[in-house]
């Protein structure tokens, strides 16, 4: 840890304003503040460049891209982790919820294959010192699986995991409530033939009619019981958030429709809505846009979901295109997500907070994380 970091001539964004000045940081936290540039001897001069708190993220299925980087390749799980965390931090996200799916239907899918081999090798990689962002555990649970409370009675306990959220991916509701998107999505990302989809379909509906409810109730039980945050997932309507809600959510994520959006955010659970949604102006399962909800004011947190670089590139769209003041967006992704997830020691810059810091410079409108400071530590 670098015992003293001076950060100057930068554009520095503040929970509440853009302030042109320095900040020093000492033993990894933030020390001092201050209005125009430093004359410290050793300052770093950010030439004028915006300086961000480290963004936080928590819902990234990103590493599954590094672990099977082409169909029937599967690469080695420390490899893969490093290479994610390298991608990750590159993209200015200090803290990261790796994402990681219990109760995958496809046993013969990397989800399924990947589960206990990526938490063996995050907890070592973490413990070994040598990720360059903080890495946590969001267990992403499928409610209508045989088996799943079993499974997550196995990892719930571990030192990582500290948020737990509830899925039902059955076609016909929630994110697919037309069968043609459902069909549309499936057969993209698995290949399957109409007879092969016909035959899922199946299986999921049935093991929804099993399982869901039961196991719904039984996960959310043992996330309370261990104080865990606890995200609800792709609600439609109100009786779905009427349901979080008594379940004991706090967090919804990837609400469907600005009815279910708008009783989310009323009930006081944090919104979170994908920036890739953001990027590409809309969902690519044809449910709402979150430009639209930020605009209404019903949106909370940015999550970049499958691409990386879409979260800060989202917050820096959401100021320009809808004319959203730069802290309020950039709260979307650091103090906002940092705060539902109980991690009050960073998310903001202010004094006495962590040090996880990220020099932003705009090329052609677009965002770039030209330096990385994780508690003062410089890692990209």
């Amino acid at each position: 840890m670098t015992p003293e970091l001076i950060l100057s001539n930068g554009r520095i964004v503040t929970r509440d304003s853009v302030v042109a000045g320095s900040v020093v940081v000492r033993d990894g936290t933030i020390a001092s503040l201050d209005t125009g540039p430093s004359r410290a001897a050793g300052a770093i001069d950010l030439e004028g460049d915006y300086l961000l708190p480290g963004l936080v993220e928590l819902h990234t299925d990103n590493l599954e891209k590094h672990v099977a980087p082409r169909p029937g390749v599967r690469w080695p799980m420390r490899a893969a982790v490093m290479a994610h965390d390298a991608q990750i931090t590159a993209a200015g996200i200090t803290t990261v919820f790796d994402a990681l799916t219990v109760g995958e239907v496809r046993q013969d899918g990397v989800r399924a294959e990947m589960l206990h081999g990526s938490v063996e090798a995050i907890a070592a990689a973490q413990r070994g010192g040598v990720l360059r962002a903080e890495h946590f555990l969001h267990l992403r649970c499928e409610v209508a699986h045989e088996t799943i409370v079993a499974t997550v009675e196995q990892l719930i306990d571990h030192e990582l995991v500290r948020l737990v959220s509830l899925m039902d991916h059955t076609p016909g509701q929630r994110q697919f409530a037309t069968i043609e998107k459902y069909y549309e999505y499936y057969q993209g990302k698995f290949g399957y033939s109409d007879a092969e989809m016909e035959a899922y379909v199946v299986q999921k509906t049935d093991l929804n009619r099993r399982f869901a409810d039961t196991n719904r109730r039984s996960l959310a039980a043992l996330g309370r019981a261990r104080g865990l945050p606890q995200a609800s997932h792709d609600d439609a309507t109100l009786a779905h958030v009427k349901e979080a809600l008594e379940l004991g959510m706090t967090i919804a994520e990837f609400p469907t429709t600005d009815e279910a959006a708008a009783a989310a955010h009323g009930a006081q659970m944090a919104v979170v809505m994908g920036a890739p949604n953001v990027v590409r102006g809309g969902s690519h399962s044809g449910n709402i846009a979150a430009s639209a909800l930020a605009a209404a004011g019903l949106l909370d947190i940015l999550s970049s979901d499958y691409a990386p670089i879409s979260l800060l590139h989202a917050a820096f769209l959401l100021h320009n295109a809808i004319d959203m003041k730069l802290p309020e967006a950039v709260a979307k992704v650091s103090s906002n997500p940092a705060q539902a997830l109980d991690l009050a020691d960073r998310g903001e810059i202010a004094l006495g907070r962590r040090a996880d810091l990220v020099r932003v410079r705009l090329t052609d409108d677009m965002p770039v994380a030209r330096q990385v400071w994780r508690q003062g530590e410089r890692v990209v």
